[in-house]
Formats: structure tokens, sequence, C-alpha cells
């Protein structure tokens, strides 16, 4: 609505196309809210639904037979996204507290191992170190992993088991583990 008045402020009279009406929108912000989004969030989804319509005309991918229904589809995928990258910012939490606890309780043995990782990673070739972090430290699936670096899944899970082994087998040179 603002870009409307700020168009029309500047002599402008085409509308502004917006994929989804007012229904819509109603529409989706409940699929999100029902779907467990907070409040704070449901606008951001709402102008993703917005956009990945947008994108598909971009595309030139024919609009979708129920605009209404797609919409609400959407808006439960994004849901259901958010709910998984939620649980994996706890899983990540998790990890690092455990950390830090296991910084407080091994002090000397931890800062070891971790100056031993940091140079077994800094080893690796690129590829087997980006795939070890992502995996490992990022908490991606080997799919996500394999979608996000456009390779194929049993490419990532080949450069991770060398990865692992390589550092593994560099920790037990240095007698760290």
């Amino acid at each position: 609505m603002l870009r409307r008045k700020a168009r029309r402020a500047q002599g402008v009279d085409a509308p502004v196309d917006d994929p989804l009406d007012a229904a819509q929108e109603r529409r989706v912000r409940a699929v999100l809210a029902l779907g467990g989004v907070p409040q704070a969030d449901l606008l951001d989804g709402v102008q993703q639904v917005r956009l990945r319509l947008l994108e598909r005309a971009a595309r030139g991918a024919e609009a979708p037979r129920d605009v209404s229904a797609w919409a609400a589809v959407v808006a439960s995928n994004l849901a259901m996204d958010w709910h998984r990258a939620r649980r994996r910012q706890e899983r990540i939490g998790e990890r690092l507290a455990s950390l830090r606890q296991m910084e407080h309780t091994s002090g000397d043995d931890s800062k070891v191992l971790s100056l031993a990782v940091a140079q077994g990673l800094d080893e690796l070739p690129d590829a087997q170190r980006q795939v070890l972090v992502l995996r490992f430290y990022a908490d991606l699936p080997v799919r996500g992993i394999a979608e996000e670096l456009g390779i194929p899944e049993g490419t990532v899970k080949s450069r991770l088991h060398t990865a692992v082994r390589a550092l593994r087998a560099r920790l037990h040179e240095d007698e760290v583990v």
C-alpha cells in the first residue's frame, strides 16, 4: 500500500501487482500461525510466499490453478522449515554448551584437542574441509550439503569419509586422541 501511495505521489498511475489478495494473505498468516510460527515472524512468512510466487512468474512458470491453495501449501512448508531451523539452532546451542562445559572441566586437554583439530582442518584440501565443516559445525545433512554445493550426495559422502579418516589419522599421529 505504501508503494502505491509513493508511486501515485510520483505521478505513476500503474498499480503495483500484488500476487496475493487480502483473503489469500490472511489464509497464509493463518497457516503459518497454526504451523507454530511466532507472531513476530508471520510478516516475513507472508513475504516469502509472495516472493516465491513472483519468482515462479519470473521464471515463466505457469501460474498455479488455485493461488490460494498453492500459497497455503508454501506457507505450510515454510512453517516446517522454520521449525527445522529452530531445532538446528537448539542442537548447535546444546553442542556449544557441552563444549563450554568440557572446557571448564578438562581445560588444557580440550585446548590441545581444539588446536590439533584446527591444524588438521587447515591441512585438509579445501573441498574436504568444506564438507566437514558444513556437516559437523553447521550441522547440515548430507542432502543439504549436496544441494548447497551443487554436487551429488555420493560425492559429499566420499569427501566426508576421506576427510574424517585423514583428520583422525592426524590426531592419532600427534597422539592427541
